[in-house]
């Protein structure tokens, strides 16, 4: 349980840092079609394969990785990294482009709710009534910290922006469960998934999204500034993020490290008030307590968190 804490804090941290690289030039203001908030996700992406790559050189295990490309797990990863990344990254850079952090964290929260139905589907894994419901206290908790600075929100396309977050629900829900399913080969194990994950993502978004958009032009142009820089930092929590969630989902499984996962909302509210200064309402605390509590309750198994026995 530990490393789906670690991973929604860590994703706190990294929404809230690249949050203040998209508030900088020249990223700031856009381009048209959010170009730059794609050539934003692009870039977060590829930092976050810089990191882990040297993560795997370190550990002499690039090897790993090059065996399993080749397996039927690997392909799944490939298909849950196309979704988790381009499609869904994207949606969630391009929500908050156009309507803000808060709307953005409302709606996009509930991918851990459409991935426990893929979950149960396609995995049989299943959530006890109390976690369920556990669950969805904490998804409000998240509507209701949204809703309370949804006046922040910027002045963007609400389609876009909606469109966007429904991405990013359906991307993200779906690619945790698909690289479960991958994971469940012994030939492949969390980090070596997660390493295809983001290689493929970053390539895609290299290869297909930017020259689709005609965003390379602006991406290459973005790179020598410090807006990218600090890009790079948010990467690099991203990845470590992604290294906690993965080991989360291969051992607690993709519906419960879902729902630990989803507690960024809350430490990213804690995170802007150390790095920003933001002071948040008692509203917030109270909603960030309840998404915390829920989050937690809804991945721990309730026979022992109350020391009860099993039947």
């Amino acid at each position: 349980m530990r490393f789906g804490v670690m991973s929604g804090v860590l994703w706190g941290l990294d929404t809230v840092v690249l949050g203040v690289a998209l508030a900088l030039a020249p990223y700031a203001g856009g381009g048209a079609l959010g170009v730059a908030a794609i050539a934003g996700s692009f870039l977060h992406d590829a930092f976050c394969t810089g990191w882990l790559f040297l993560y795997m050189l370190a550990r002499g295990r690039l090897s790993d990785t090059m065996r399993a490309l080749r397996t039927r797990s690997g392909l799944v990863v490939i298909c849950g990294a196309l979704l988790g990344g381009p499609i869904g990254m994207t949606g969630y850079v391009l929500a908050i482009n156009n309507i803000g952090p808060a709307y953005t964290a409302v709606i996009s929260t509930f991918y851990p709710a459409f991935g426990a139905l893929l979950s149960f589907l396609l995995l049989g894994e299943r959530m006890r009534g109390g976690q369920l419901v556990a669950l969805f206290v904490a998804l409000l908790g998240v509507m209701a910290m949204g809703t309370a600075s949804a006046g922040d929100a910027p002045a963007g396309n609400a389609l876009v922006g909606l469109a966007g977050a429904m991405l990013a629900v359906v991307g993200w829900g779906s690619e945790a469960v698909l690289c479960a399913w991958g994971m469940r080969d012994d030939a492949l194990d969390n980090e070596t998934a997660l390493q295809i994950r983001e290689t493929a993502s970053a390539l895609t978004y290299a290869v297909v999204v930017l020259p689709l958009l005609g965003a390379w032009h602006f991406t290459a142009s973005a790179v020598p500034s410090v807006a990218t820089g600090v890009v790079a930092l948010s990467g690099l929590a991203g990845a470590t993020s992604y290294l906690f969630y993965y080991r989360a989902i291969s051992q607690v499984g993709a519906a419960r490290a879902m729902a630990l996962n989803v507690s960024y909302s809350a430490w990213a509210v804690a995170f802007s008030f150390l790095l920003q200064g933001s002071v948040p309402s008692t509203a917030t605390l109270v909603c960030c307590v309840v998404v915390l509590a829920g989050t937690t309750l809804a991945a721990t198994d309730w026979n022992e968190l109350f020391g009860r026995r099993r039947a």
